[in-house]
């Protein structure tokens, strides 16, 4: 792991004025995040975390304070360049998926190469989903596929790029606990390969995959603790996701 943070927060505030109240979703956070690390982001609704994670994706940008990524100051960057920097540096994977409805799984993971005028962009996105283990549904369109297949072509969306980094913001809420677990392990296996995972979630055994967890209330950090995760032993599983 080097020693020079990928992510850097200095003294971040995200403040939202609701008529004569003012709310603190993010209140003075200073955090490092290196590369390769596996982050689990936890607190309980309006905690932050989900702020957190607009900021660190670059949705959002903070009141004050800086943002440092790959030792670049993106705090005050124009919306073009926070563009050209999440499609290329970061992918991103929500809760309901965010495909387009009418369009085969494969088209669906074209779009950010779409957005980066990147050639051969079929291939590349056919090669995503056959490490997310969908190749041979590159043709399906999402109400054909189940909620854990769709997730998996929003994971292949996410890393069709090869970003630095792959947040995902309760990537098994909609999800039952098996195929919960078995989007995790995809997870891992792109941890394994040296990715910098950044996962918000508010279940313990969702977070148990991580190897450090950042737990939020009230716009703070309240603690931020490195842990064994569920999977260290696990050697990365070629079946499911091919280098």
């Amino acid at each position: 792991m080097s020693d020079t943070p990928l992510i850097k927060l200095e003294d971040i505030y995200k403040i939202y004025e609701m008529g004569d109240t003012e709310v603190r979703a993010m209140d003075g956070i200073s955090l490092e995040i290196h590369k390769g690390e596996m982050v689990a982001i936890m607190g309980a609704s309006g905690s932050g975390k989900s702020t957190m994670m607009n900021v660190l994706g670059c949705l959002d940008r903070p009141t004050n304070g800086s943002y440092w990524l790959n030792g670049e100051d993106v705090s005050d960057l124009t919306d073009n360049d926070l563009a050209q920097i999440r499609n290329k540096s970061i992918g991103m994977v929500f809760q309901s998926f965010n495909l387009l409805k009418r369009t085969a799984a494969v088209e669906n993971v074209e779009l950010p190469l779409i957005y980066a005028g990147t050639k051969d962009r079929w291939e590349k996105a056919y090669d995503a989903l056959e490490k997310v283990g969908l190749g041979d549904r590159h043709h399906h369109k999402p109400n054909e596929l189940s909620g854990g297949e769709q997730q998996r072509v929003a994971i292949a969306r996410a890393i069709v790029t090869d970003p630095d980094i792959v947040l995902a913001d309760e990537p098994t809420g909609n999800l039952d606990s098996k195929v919960s677990m078995e989007i995790m392990e995809l997870f891992w296996q792109f941890h394994c390969e040296g990715k910098t995972i950044i996962l918000v979630t508010h279940e313990d055994d969702i977070a148990e995959y991580a190897t450090r967890v950042i737990t939020m209330k009230d716009g703070k950090v309240i603690s931020d603790i490195t842990q064994k995760p569920r999977l260290e032993e696990r050697i990365c599983d070629k079946d499911i996701v091919r280098t």
